[in-house]
């Protein structure tokens, strides 16, 4: 291990990422590089460089500067890169990289939570209903390929069914033919911790999922399986030929942005994501219903708290809220 006297900043991030890539997930070591390259941009802005900085001098108030450099960022990105700033000064403590002060750092920490508790992420519901619309009405192209039919009908079902379910976009890749209660509009999975759980489908997501379906008949068929093993959204490419292999989250995203920036534009692509759809299911039963509970059953939230996150209420809902209440008569 190098000297603390020679180590720069830099340097004990990277020494800190390795034992995050042995530790934690892909994913999960993504965001923490993530954090780690905007911690240092914090740092140069403000006079550190992190290439020539030693950690020694390591204090709470870079992550003041830190912190700062986050206030446009959306929330749930905000909460992840402060926990692994923080989990790197509690690595750089531990090391004897640098002196500390954690209580200062939890304090720091604490304020910016109950701030955050009031701070509302921005959601773009006009604009997933527009994505919606662009879906639905879609012409087939004279002389599309079955593949590209296949493709058209099952991206409109997927984003239905997303809106209106509320499914995680892993929990919907892994949905098969037979999970689909067609009778009482249900499936049931197992979602996040291995929880079993029951999905409701809207009528809308069921009409469009029976279409393509109906259009995948012929395919299905030659599969000499049960149809209730098979996946129910497919790949439809060359190199998934006449298989039915199950579409994978990352196909997911890619179909999402597809439509987005057929609906919105080049300049709206990654704006909106599977997980927005989560939020969008969530944000529709609350303004139809006012009934955080229920909102909260059926998004599956362990935590009532984690619902309050996804409430949005625009002027014109206060507006409406206001003159229902006392313009009634």
């Amino acid at each position: 291990m190098q000297e603390t006297s020679e180590l720069t900043v830099s340097a004990a991030l990277a020494l800190f990422l390795e034992d995050v890539a042995l530790s934690r997930s892909d994913n999960t070591f993504r965001a923490y590089e993530q954090a780690a390259q905007r911690f240092k941009d914090a740092l140069a802005d403000n006079g550190r460089p992190p290439t020539t900085t030693p950690v020694s001098a390591l204090s709470v108030e870079w992550m003041g500067w830190f912190l700062h450099s986050l206030r446009d960022y959306a929330v749930a990105t905000e909460q992840m890169y402060v926990t692994a700033i923080s989990g790197f000064y509690e690595h750089a403590a531990a090391e004897n990289w640098a002196e500390v002060n954690l209580p200062a750092l939890k304090r720091l920490r604490q304020r910016r939570a109950r701030r955050e508790a009031t701070r509302l992420p921005p959601f773009p519901r006009l604009e997933i209903e527009r994505v919606l619309d662009t879906v639905d009405q879609a012409p087939l192209a004279a002389g599309s390929s079955e593949q590209e039919t296949l493709r058209a009908l099952r991206d409109r079902a997927l984003l239905f069914t997303l809106a209106d379910t509320g499914l995680r976009v892993a929990e919907a890749c892994r949905l098969t033919r037979g999970q689909i209660d067609w009778n009482e509009g249900r499936a049931i999975v197992l979602g996040k911790g291995n929880r079993e759980a029951v999905i409701r489908f809207s009528q809308r997501s069921l009409r469009r999922l029976r279409a393509y379906l109906e259009a995948r008949a012929a395919l299905d068929g030659s599969q000499g399986r049960a149809l209730s093993s098979l996946a129910l959204f497919a790949r439809h490419d060359r190199a998934a030929g006449h298989k039915v292999l199950a579409i994978s989250p990352r196909t997911a995203e890619k179909i999402v942005a597809q439509w987005v920036t057929a609906a919105l534009g080049p300049n709206a692509t990654g704006t909106i994501t599977p997980h927005t759809f989560r939020h969008y299911f969530v944000t529709t039963v609350l303004r139809a219903s006012g009934n955080i509970r229920l909102a909260q059953e059926l998004a599956r939230h362990r935590s009532i708290t984690t619902t309050e996150r996804y409430t949005h209420l625009s002027d014109d809902d206060l507006d409406q809220g206001y003159h229902d209440v006392f313009d009634a008569s």
